[in-house]
């Protein structure tokens, strides 16, 4: 059977940091000049749902970078769009490409095409897991600050998909994870307990985002109205007002820690321009880490 990569809980210690020791190996051969061709001759398909920038050119240069080749499907230009069932369409595409990139809405799309397919799945993000973007901030954070277990990584603001991947990444592998949430906008409690039972260090949960970045190493924030939620834009401006990552709540955090923000970002909304530009911001490392993550993540499942 296929090796899917759905969400981070369904991987070992040892698979996960597997994924960010390959991504950093290939990031040094890339800078050296090495030219890769490990997927020479393989086709992913690209199932992108919801639009994207990053996560799109991210894939489509991990995948040319190691020899291979890409398809990139819209909504539009699948059968999703015309209610196909998702069982017919993954043994389908199985037989077309080696390896399914999604990127959609519901996390039961990416489930069931797994289900179905002889072939990799991979999310590319839903509505409750970004397993690939937590594993390139990861990465980042151990280039920037070393060994994840020795650090006190922090979330603030909502407590969404990113958010879900970091509770599982942190149970997983076993470093300390706070998150600052509003009443109302917590993350998945199922996803919480599950992690919280196999954890071996603290997975807070507060509404204080002074008392959470307090003895930070990391702080992570993300846009308060993911795509989707457009309509819960005003509404959330006023919820997440006192969520917002500026100098003055850095200037409650210790001097050395970093920013992480998975961009796009709201600037003066989520984060101010000002911390955003910062030395201690590192969110451009982490665009570009997505690639050689990415490239990890293809080579590992597909090979």
């Amino acid at each position: 059977m296929p090796k899917h990569l759905r969400s981070l809980q369904e991987f070992t210690r040892a698979e996960l940091i597997g994924f960010i020791d390959r991504a950093m190996e290939l990031k040094k051969e890339q800078k050296a000049g090495q030219i890769h061709r490990q997927l020479a001759g393989k086709t992913i398909g690209l199932i992108f749902e919801k639009p994207s920038t990053r996560t799109r050119v991210s894939f489509e240069s991990a995948m040319y970078g190691l020899g291979g080749q890409v398809i990139f499907l819209s909504a539009r230009d699948t059968q999703l769009a015309r209610s196909e069932p998702l069982k017919d369409m993954s043994r389908v595409m199985s037989r077309y490409v080696d390896g399914m990139v999604v990127r959609t809405f519901g996390q039961e799309v990416v489930e069931e095409l797994a289900d179905y397919a002889t072939v990799p799945v991979i999310n590319a993000l839903t509505d409750v897991h970004h397993p690939c973007q937590v594993l390139s901030d990861m990465m980042t954070v151990i280039e920037m600050k070393g060994p994840l277990e020795a650090l006190h990584v922090v979330w603030v603001g909502d407590g969404n998909n990113m958010a879900n991947s970091w509770i599982q990444a942190a149970a997983v592998i076993g470093f300390e994870l706070t998150l600052a949430c509003p009443e109302g906008y917590e993350p998945d409690g199922d996803i919480l307990a599950a992690a919280r039972k196999i954890a071996t260090r603290a997975i807070n949960l507060v509404r204080d985002p002074q008392e959470a970045v307090r003895t930070a190493d990391v702080i992570n924030v993300d846009v308060w109205a993911s795509m989707g939620m457009e309509s819960e834009q005003e509404e959330r401006l006023r919820v997440f007002s006192e969520y917002q990552l500026n100098s003055g709540l850095m200037a409650k955090a210790p001097a050395g820690c970093i920013v992480l923000h998975c961009l796009p970002a709201h600037r003066d909304e989520e984060i101010t321009d000002e911390v955003l530009e910062s030395k201690q911001c590192v969110a451009f490392d982490q665009a570009e880490n997505k690639m050689h993550l990415h490239k990890a993540i293809l080579e590992i499942l597909l090979s």
